[in-house]
């Protein structure tokens, strides 16, 4: 780079800038703060937050002009935001933040200059910038109305009460059709979200399970409540005595507690069935570890029980006990039933536990319960002559007529 050239790019009003930001910050890092008093600490914390705002809005419009040079190209990445995650080492989902900032402020001009001045942060201008965006169709002559009512709502809301507010922006511009826009953006809001819902559980194999949920506000508030009303603490004493629980609100460990409670106590049979029964968890256990036994007891999931957990367990709703004698239950039904009943399908379920192909070991939930002599020759519905067989064995054991003796 030629020297005329590195003076033009330092002599930018932006060079300049943040070149005196950065050594003033640098002379900061050592600045004491506890010698600042109440109310110089309660003033400057708001009036840095404008300060952040206004290069935040700084930072945008760098990025735009990123993209205007096309800087992505001179390395190779497939995008603005994958150059700005490289460039400044953020992650993928904060660089994509900041290029639909970006984005945002270069197409709502006011909202780009209240932001400079530090009028409103970027939670605020986002959702601002979403909702005069909505303003489309017969309401796009209300934008710019639209959006100067919404930059003086943000000196009294955050960014959640004007997405609610900006959903009803009608009601001040045009109040005949606010309904019929609310109801639209919402069912906008809720398509997306549906489309963005999902559910990932995993074992450390410590005794935890771990996980990770994104589901519909909707949904999730009505799970909000269900917890908050277990762990209250008016039905925690009333369930676990005086004392138990003194805090006013659930602590996040009360809500853990909570949500186990929930789990184990949803009514199975309002479930859809999985593989001929009832999505149930089975416990199995020994008649002498019911009676007091110390045996540890096993779910149909393969996870171990600790004795007094599966005497617990096996007294609430929805968790059926597998209680084995020396000679179990007898289930056979000759040739009275052509299909295997629910009660026939958990036993078999907790005996074979998988497909019975040799190479195969999908779940028994997923399984067909197959006649080992076929009902067409004579055989019995019962569980001494039924194999588990998933759906692509089952139907290749009909067409190569191929058997699978129960394993050992």
């Amino acid at each position: 780079m030629s020297k005329h050239h590195d003076d033009h790019r330092d002599g930018h009003p932006v060079a300049r800038f943040v070149a005196v930001l950065e050594a003033e910050l640098a002379d900061l890092v050592d600045a004491p703060t506890w010698s600042l008093d109440a109310a110089a600490t309660a003033d400057l914390v708001p009036r840095l937050a404008r300060v952040v705002a206004g290069v935040q809005e700084l930072e945008a419009r760098m990025v735009g002009q990123a993209g205007d040079l096309d800087l992505p190209g001179t390395i190779g990445a497939r995008s603005l935001a994958a150059w700005l995650a490289r460039v400044t080492r953020v992650t993928g989902g904060e660089a994509a933040r900041k290029v639909r900032l970006a984005g945002d402020l270069a197409a709502h001009e006011p909202v780009r200059v209240a932001m400079a001045a530090g009028r409103v942060h970027a939670e605020q201008a986002r959702v601002i910038a979403a909702a005069v965006g909505d303003l489309d169709g017969d309401h796009a002559q209300w934008r710019e109305k639209a959006e100067a009512h919404l930059l003086g709502e943000a000196a009294h809301h955050d960014a959640h009460d004007l997405k609610t507010l900006g959903r009803r922006i009608l009601e001040t511009i045009d109040p005949d059709r606010a309904d019929e826009h609310e109801a639209k953006l919402l069912e906008s809001e809720e398509a997306r979200a549906g489309k963005r819902t999902t559910f990932t559980l995993w074992d450390d194999g410590e005794g935890l399970a771990h996980g990770r949920f994104t589901m519909p506000s909707a949904q999730a508030s009505m799970l909000r409540k269900a917890l908050a009303a277990i762990a209250a603490p008016k039905h925690v004493r009333a369930t676990e005595g005086a004392g138990t629980y003194d805090h006013e609100r659930p602590t996040p460990e009360r809500l853990g507690q909570a949500f186990c409670e929930y789990v184990e106590r949803y009514p199975t049979d309002q479930l859809p069935t999985m593989g001929g029964t009832s999505a149930t968890v089975v416990v199995t256990m020994t008649h002498e570890t019911l009676l007091g036994g110390l045996a540890a007891a096993n779910l149909d999931t393969g996870v171990a029980l600790s004795p007094a957990q599966a005497r617990r367990i096996a007294c609430d709703a929805g968790i059926i006990p597998a209680v084995l004698d020396g000679q179990g239950q007898v289930l056979d039904l000759g040739r009275r039933r052509r299909f295997h009943t629910p009660a026939q399908r958990l036993a078999i379920a907790l005996e074979q536990q998988h497909c019975q192909h040799p190479t195969c070991t999908t779940p028994a939930a997923y399984c067909h319960t197959h006649h080992g002599t076929p009902w067409s020759a004579g055989g019995r519905t019962d569980t001494h002559d039924a194999v588990l067989l998933c759906p692509f064995h089952h139907h290749q054991t009909h067409a190569t007529g191929e058997t699978y003796p129960l394993r050992p």
